[in-house]
């Protein structure tokens, strides 16, 4: 299917969600929701959108998406690692009564800043994952805006690799950190 680029991301995703027979869920952090708020401003999403979880507490990743305490000592909650585990546990979270091999899951944590950077993770890193039928990834971003554009570049890139991911053109995960 051909990139519109006339047309929002979101319908895009809305339509191929349905043609496919797949429902969404998000595991969001640092975006807080905003990609949920795109979705769900689509007529109709109710018909592939099943729900989000802003888990911005470690206490929330371990308790609702089942993120590991080791994941979060070890890797931080702006890894490749806890994003994967987020996207599979909300994908196991809030897939109700829909087979699990039908539901994808989204997931964001980063660093929006202005402040919360650490060394080797500065302002503007963020992990997007993605978990499906097919497999978990995760991809590594740098943004270099301000807190609300952070936000805001984050969300697009997820929705943009939820799309590649529907078109069956992901682009590869990036590597594990050094």
């Amino acid at each position: 299917m051909e990139n519109n680029s006339d047309e929002l991301l979101e319908v895009q995703i809305g339509r191929l969600l349905i043609k496919k027979g797949l429902k969404l869920v998000l595991a969001e952090s640092c975006t807080g929701g905003l990609i949920g708020h795109r979705i769900t401003n689509i007529a109709g999403s109710s018909d592939y959108y099943l729900g989000s979880v802003t888990a911005y507490a470690y206490e929330v990743k371990q308790r609702l998406l089942g993120v590991k305490q080791e994941t979060l000592t070890e890797h931080g909650a702006v890894s490749r690692e806890t994003v994967i585990e987020m996207a599979r546990g909300v994908r196991t979270c809030l897939n109700a009564d829909f087979p699990l091999e039908c539901t994808v899951g989204i997931s964001v944590s980063g660093i929006a800043g202005p402040g919360g950077s650490t060394p080797g993770k500065p302002v503007g890193l963020v992990w997007i994952g993605l978990s499906a039928r097919e497999g978990n990834h995760a991809w590594r971003f740098l943004w270099k805006g301000n807190r609300v554009q952070n936000k805001e570049q984050s969300a697009q890139a997820a929705l943009q690799l939820l799309l590649d991911y529907l078109q069956g053109c992901l682009p590869p995960d990036t590597p594990d950190e050094e």
